[in-house]
């Protein structure tokens, strides 16, 4: 007879939460009210006097070295090839051999659908300048190569997106494991901003969308696949369920020859 996999049942059965699409969906309506805000007046929609006080502080030039150091590259790679290799590639890997190939496939549509869509798209129809070099008023202009569009920015598409995709492997139970993450994620979120901004390759708002375009698009695929991450997180890695099968007893009806159990840890039956 077959046995029941209560894993399966408790976890997976979870209704999706319709807060989780809610918000989603607000964040979604600030980000295309921003992205039609900047594609009417792209050299200078309503938040340029803020991005460019912003610029005016933090933006650093050719001659300074913080724009170099370890944690500004750390930034700048993330959103790069070292990134890319690293959230496409190793992580869906490590869950695959995990067992988790659900959540490996959410992850890789987290991390590839909103930087593709999101990110380029928008770039592509808003057309926003980035920072430019101002020899008269002592500005930079972008200090790593850059692509074309600066609304939203890539590196931050993919820092929002990350933060709430490690968020929704963690499963429910390790709630300080979680406490813990989205500290992290904040750090995460803040740190991608300072550094886009600090290398003039973006504007604060830009920057700021992008974390609200990449969180849109991986609480969307977080709810799209509910049902199989809270399967996943309810379902022992497989290499650990098969030693506890092999280290159980087989169990027996059917007394021994000498009088003993028949089976090691099936206790004698009474006659």
């Amino acid at each position: 007879m077959a046995t029941a996999h209560p894993y399966r049942s408790a976890e997976a059965a979870t209704p999706r939460p319709m807060a989780m699409l809610w918000l989603a969906a607000l964040l979604l309506a600030a980000f295309v009210l921003m992205a039609v805000a900047v594609a009417v007046n792209p050299s200078a929609p309503f938040t340029q006097g803020l991005d460019a006080w912003w610029r005016g502080i933090i933006g650093q030039g050719p001659d300074d070295t913080l724009y170099r150091g370890p944690v500004a590259m750390f930034f700048q790679d993330l959103g790069q090839i070292p990134g890319a290799i690293l959230t496409i590639i190793v992580i869906p890997l490590v869950l695959v051999l995990f067992g988790r190939w659900r959540s490996a496939l959410f992850f890789l549509a987290a991390l590839l659908l909103c930087p593709l869509v999101l990110s380029q798209v928008t770039k592509n129809l808003v057309n926003r300048p980035r920072p430019a070099f101002d020899e008269a008023a002592g500005l930079a202009g972008p200090l790593f190569t850059v692509d074309h569009g600066s609304f939203p920015s890539g590196h931050a598409v993919t820092a929002g997106a990350l933060a709430i995709a490690v968020a929704a492997l963690i499963p429910p139970a390790h709630r300080a494991l979680r406490a813990v993450w989205w500290v992290v994620a904040v750090l995460l979120v803040l740190g991608m901003m300072w550094q886009r901004t600090l290398i003039n390759a973006h504007w604060l708002s830009d920057a700021f969308f992008g974390i609200v375009a990449g969180v849109v698009g991986a609480l969307l695929m977080w709810w799209a696949f509910w049902p199989l991450l809270r399967a996943d997180s309810g379902r022992p890695v497989w290499f650990l369920r098969r030693a506890q099968v092999e280290a159980e007893p087989i169990p027996t009806d059917q007394p021994a020859a000498d009088g003993a159990s028949a089976a090691a840890g099936t206790p004698r039956r009474k006659q």
